[in-house]
């Protein structure tokens, strides 16, 4: 039986993406694409606005089908409206979107006492791996004998408003918890002297159409360890999106991560 699905923020770049690929899978119907209600696509096709042709669901600004899942796909101020409504109707909730408030995260959290959340700050597969291989390098050179130094460089595109991203302050708080540092960086000037080793350094780029990478550099005397994790294009964000949804359709109401999707939350 098919996962009767709707998407949140269903014209934007990344709404887009998950209703063409959801479309072409036979384990989804998509039942809903949501946006707000000054959206001017509004009222049109969800598959014509995403290229893939009629679907007949027409984008609308009101969850009022039944479903098995949301995937939110949106913008941070549109986040805590679709956990209300998914929360009230006790439906799973997927959240894609980053850049989150911490009062969206409150208010992201608590609905986890109603329904099964799962939120990450990145739905590459790939980048989620990378996570569990930094967790078990930043383990093992913590107490090397001339230290680690650890800096995360991050690369999107121009139209990336948050920065660093979601995903390169994740690796942070991944390699901190194991490494024990508890300043950070954000970019170098000037003559800020010796580099600490109790800090993560940040540097963000924007250039073009970058979809999304990151470089996590170990630095020890002698020698360098380099994780990179690179997307060629969003849909494997899309694709990682779609299995999360999957996954959350049956379980429990808690907060789940991608790493529970892969099997790495041990």
């Amino acid at each position: 039986m098919s996962v009767r699905i709707a998407f949140h923020g269903a014209a934007g770049r990344m709404g887009q993406r998950l209703i063409a690929l959801a479309s072409a899978d036979s384990a989804f119907q998509i039942v809903a694409a949501l946006e707000n209600p000054t959206h001017p696509k509004l009222g049109q096709d969800a598959g014509a606005v995403a290229g893939v042709g009629l679907i007949g669901v027409p984008i609308t600004s009101l969850l009022n089908v039944p479903c098995d899942v949301v995937i939110d796909f949106s913008v941070p101020a549109a986040v805590p409206g679709i956990v209300e409504r998914c929360a009230a109707q006790k439906v799973p909730l997927v959240v894609a979107t980053t850049g989150l408030e911490p009062d969206q995260i409150n208010a992201l959290r608590e609905a986890t006492t109603k329904i099964p959340v799962l939120w990450s700050p990145s739905m590459s597969m790939a980048v989620n791996l990378a996570m569990k291989l930094c967790a078990t390098a930043g383990s093992a050179l913590k107490d090397h004998p001339s230290g680690a130094d650890v800096e995360i460089i991050e690369r999107h595109h121009r139209y990336k408003e948050d920065s660093p991203s979601g995903t390169a302050l994740k690796f942070g708080q991944i390699i901190a918890a194991e490494m024990g540092q508890t300043g950070v960086a954000h970019g170098r000037e000037g003559r800020p002297g010796a580099r600490p080793h109790n800090e993560i350094g940040y540097h963000a780029v924007r250039t073009g159409d970058n979809p999304g990478e990151h470089t996590i550099i170990f630095g020890l005397l002698g020698e360098t360890l380099e994780i990179t994790v690179k997307a060629t294009n969003r849909d494997c964000y899309a694709q990682g999106a779609l299995a999360a949804a999957k996954f959350l359709v049956g379980k429990p109401p808690k907060l789940y991560g991608m790493a529970d999707v892969l099997g790495l939350s041990s």
